[in-house]
């Protein structure tokens, strides 16, 4: 493996939409969602991040509040975020409210994502306006951090009203929920995360437009935060790719074909559009490795430093406004569970110490050693020497045999 790197994110953990194939039995699809959150605490993952949906048939999980309480009674210490509640389709008061009951359940392991809402078909079936979601996303989010900061918030919208409300239990967390706002694009969520003091969470950093605009849009969201009289922890710029590793490349690209038509059909049913280049498994990951898929962006799909590698690539790029501090990996369910296991533990094995620096001080030491060696080492055999001088006696003694023997 590559050598490590001081530099670059040193929190990982996983973004899970999540993505199933329509062929697969759901209660046990989303059972292995939450043993694959019980596996990233085990492996030390910081964070995991549960999505919300209601159509189009793969992303199942309606209720990530409802789904990380179970996942928290079956984990110790790593983080949960909802990824992302869409605030125009619940009223704020009530988003609320569940969000610091559930903060109470997980003593504080709750962080809050935010955005407008990801599905056409979502938005179309609640009567949701969707030229008006994102403004609806900035007047619920206003209201929101009043609510959770424990004041009296009276307003009036197109879509809620609140009469003098407030929350009868405040978040757990002493400095209140942490906040982390969606951001592909457009810079929407850069303003509304640096109007509120909230985290950013860049959803497409290894699509090709994603990833050009991630520079721009920190540096709104840096400007933003700034003018509203609020600090930028690195840390809490968030970015997302997906990735799956094997031992070699060829066995993870292998292991990708098991499941990458479901995905290929789930854009091109969601687009109504065909794609030329989805006839074979291996030309669908060929493609998502290289071009890339409309939405889902480049996919890393190899070994443990291949992974390495798109990561510095994207800490590269981040660089140039100081790095980011978080890597989650977008968890697509493109191979089997077994294979999927093995990917999780070889990342927790070779990539996040190599961004943590986990071994940095064990290959100093080994390397002193090595440079000391010819010291070291005559060292030791003048102790053996000197050793053999002071028993030498004794020792042949001991080997001269009885007499009568």
């Amino acid at each position: 493996m590559n050598q490590p790197n001081a530099s670059g994110p040193t929190r990982f953990g996983f973004f899970i939409a999540p993505y199933h194939p329509l062929t697969g039995n759901p209660t046990l699809q989303i059972q292995r969602d939450l043993r694959l959150v019980e596996l990233a605490d085990e492996l030390g993952y910081a964070e995991a991040w549960v999505g919300e949906h209601h159509s189009a048939g793969l992303e199942i999980i309606a209720a990530p509040e409802v789904f990380l309480a179970a996942a928290a009674e079956r984990t110790r210490r790593i983080r949960l975020g909802t990824g992302v509640n869409s605030l125009p389709y619940h009223q704020p008061m009530m988003l609320a409210d569940r969000l610091c009951l559930l903060d109470h359940l997980t003593k504080g392991r709750v962080m809050m994502g935010i955005g407008p809402g990801q599905l056409a078909s979502d938005a179309s079936m609640m009567g949701v306006p969707q030229p008006r979601q994102r403004d609806m996303m900035h007047e619920s989010m206003d209201v929101l951090t009043q609510l959770l900061r424990g004041e009296a918030v009276t307003a009036k919208t197109d879509w809620f009203e609140l009469n003098e409300a407030r929350l009868q239990l405040l978040p757990y967390q002493r400095g209140g929920l942490e906040m982390a706002v969606a951001s592909t694009i457009s810079p929407s969520g850069a303003v509304l995360a640096g109007r509120h003091g909230a985290g950013l969470l860049s959803l497409a950093a290894s699509d090709p437009s994603g990833y050009e605009a991630l520079l721009p849009n920190f540096k709104v969201y840096e400007k933003t935060m700034a003018d509203n009289g609020h600090t930028v922890h690195r840390y809490r710029w968030r970015l997302v790719a997906p990735m799956h590793i094997a031992e070699t490349r060829e066995q993870a690209r292998r292991e990708a074909e098991w499941g990458i038509g479901h995905l290929v059909d789930y854009i091109k049913r969601l687009s109504g559009m065909d794609v030329p280049w989805g006839d074979t498994a291996a030309e669908a990951v060929a493609q998502w490795v290289g071009p890339g898929f409309p939405a889902f962006g480049r996919a890393t799909i190899g070994t443990p430093d291949d992974a390495i590698a798109a990561i510095a690539a994207i800490e590269a790029l981040a660089e140039q406004s100081g790095g980011f501090g978080t890597f989650l990996v977008l968890a697509l369910n493109v191979a089997d569970w077994d294979a999927t296991q093995r990917s999780v533990r070889l990342f927790a094995e070779h990539v996040i110490p190599h961004f943590t620096g986990a071994n940095r001080n064990r290959i100093a030491s080994l390397d002193w050693a090595n440079a000391n060696s010819e010291r070291l080492m005559s060292g030791m055999r003048a102790g053996v020497e000197a050793a053999f001088e002071r028993h030498g006696q004794a020792l042949a003694a001991a080997l001269q045999p009885e007499e009568g023997k």
